[in-house]
């Protein structure tokens, strides 16, 4: 979204004042020199490119920031994926207003990560909120929204992607019509809130027992690449390469595995289709080269997967 933000203010002729990189923080001035010398980021390669002024602050809320930030007068701020609650102090600073864009149609999937969330939960559509920042989590006055839709194809990284393409247009939309927008800002309806917490990784463990096998397809799709799913067997988790749903065939018992070959198992779903796993890989360290010898020896037809 980083980069979105800064292509849009551009597309809408607005001069950019500064630009702070949240792969700074925390980072003493020496760590900064190497890592951008020997290990730049793309961010720091993107905004090179562009000649941008960098603000370096070991934080959003730290007197350094703030001190900088006075002495560029931002007329606006634009916050995007940040990973710090930004406070009152920083966010009164710009002469018209501190904006945060956020990926999903606020007041729903607020929080870290609503790629997940939103194909995880089967919508077809999805899209960015520009809203006025408050000191709660992306609970602001809503100035401007646009949809996407969300394809059956599509991962968490892809659906990223379009968002943040998204954003870029629609962020000249709202800066050229900034006044107006904020005139007519709009208070969330708390009744149609919800919030998503950072992904915990027992996420990524597929449930047979409890999920169909369109869930548990959106479930992986929707955690890549952040998070790879894992099938857990006896003691063991396997990772996999790729899957596919044998929808012509159906078994009476869910979790149950019903075929083996030498990398790869099939397991019934909770709607009784069977998936097929298939590149496994023992996830235990240094156990990945026994995986064939695993499933060849350990694992059993009609046993259960947790």
């Amino acid at each position: 979204m980083f980069h979105s933000l800064i292509l849009g203010a551009l597309d809408a002729s607005c001069q950019i004042a500064g630009v702070f990189r949240s792969d700074n923080l925390k980072k003493s001035a020496f760590k900064r020199m190497l890592n951008d010398i020997f290990l730049p980021s793309n961010d720091y390669n993107f905004v090179k490119s562009l000649n941008l002024k960098e603000i370096y602050a070991p934080s959003v809320n730290s007197e350094k920031f703030k001190k900088e930030l006075k002495k560029l007068n931002p007329d606006v701020i634009l916050v995007g994926s940040w990973s710090e609650k930004i406070k009152a102090d920083v966010i009164n600073i710009p002469k018209i207003a501190c904006i945060n864009v956020h990926p999903s149609l606020l007041p729903k999937h607020r929080g870290p990560n609503p790629y997940y969330q939103t194909i995880l939960s089967g919508e077809k559509t999805t899209g960015i909120t520009f809203h006025l920042m408050d000191l709660n989590y992306d609970t602001g006055e809503i100035l401007h929204q646009a949809e996407t839709d969300i394809l059956d194809t599509d991962t968490g990284l892809s659906l990223k992607l379009r968002c943040c393409d998204l954003a870029r247009k629609e962020l000249k939309i709202l800066l050229e019509n900034l006044l107006e927008k904020i005139e007519k800002a709009q208070v969330q309806n708390e009744k149609e809130a919800s919030y998503q917490p950072q992904i915990n990784i027992r996420e990524s463990i597929l449930d047979f027992n409890n999920e169909t096998s369109d869930e548990i397809s959106r479930r992986i799709r929707a955690l890549s690449p952040w998070l790879k799913c894992h099938i857990a067997y006896n003691d063991e988790f396997f990772e996999f390469k790729e899957y596919i749903i044998k929808s012509e065939i159906t078994h009476n018992q869910p979790s149950c595995i019903v075929d083996k070959k030498s990398d790869s198992i099939s397991i019934v779903a909770k709607d009784l289709k069977v998936m097929e796993f298939k590149g496994l890989k023992l996830k235990r360290p240094f156990c990945s080269f026994f995986t064939k010898f695993y499933i060849k020896n350990f694992v059993k037809i009609n046993s259960k997967v947790h």
